[in-house]
């Protein structure tokens, strides 16, 4: 099923096809808040890519010339008490950085969320050392709420618990309609 293109990308649901794609880039994350994804083999890239196809909040973003899947978007409202407040979150392989993949896939799911699922307001957890992901919600005009001190923690690669200071940022559809 696909959500949404661009003239660039398919934002589409997952399916078996992906697997070697998302091992590609989950086999070793980049940022810890995405270790609780590794992937060891392709037989767990399988299974997370058919839990993902089952899954309504997650969605890859693929090449449109080949359909080859580059990274993936998540937004979830299922645990918010208020039904129009998604959370949203992105992850890419790295070889497709630099190119403004992140920025029209995400800005094609604010479209899609704000017109298409009704949102009314839209927020993302991003790491304090997270410069990319940062830069990103700039270029998106999200506004950066706070700042959580310790907010989440992780097992790090060396096995050691590490804390990290998370800010949010956050746009509504207002104001994503305003810079139109």
């Amino acid at each position: 099923m696909i959500v949404t293109t661009t003239p660039r990308l398919i934002i589409r649901a997952f399916n078996g096809k992906d697997a070697n794609a998302l091992f590609d880039y989950l086999s070793s994350p980049r940022t810890p808040c995405f270790y609780d994804e590794k992937l060891n083999s392709l037989a767990e890239a399988v299974e997370s890519v058919n839990k993902r196809a089952l899954d309504p909040s997650q969605f890859a973003v693929c090449l449109k010339e080949n359909d080859i899947l580059i990274g993936h978007l998540f937004a979830d409202n299922s645990e918010e008490p208020d039904q129009n407040t998604w959370s949203v979150g992105w992850h890419f392989n790295q070889r497709y950085e630099g190119q403004g993949f992140a920025t029209e896939s995400v800005m094609a799911l604010f479209n899609y969320l704000f017109t298409e699922k009704n949102a009314r307001r839209l927020y993302a957890y991003v790491e304090d050392y997270n410069l990319a992901s940062q830069k990103l919600c700039a270029r998106l005009h999200m506004r950066q709420e706070g700042c959580f001190k310790e907010f989440v923690t992780f097992i790090a690669e060396n096995g050691e618990e590490q804390y990290d200071n998370t800010f949010v940022y956050a746009l509504l559809k207002r104001e994503w309609q305003a810079i139109g």
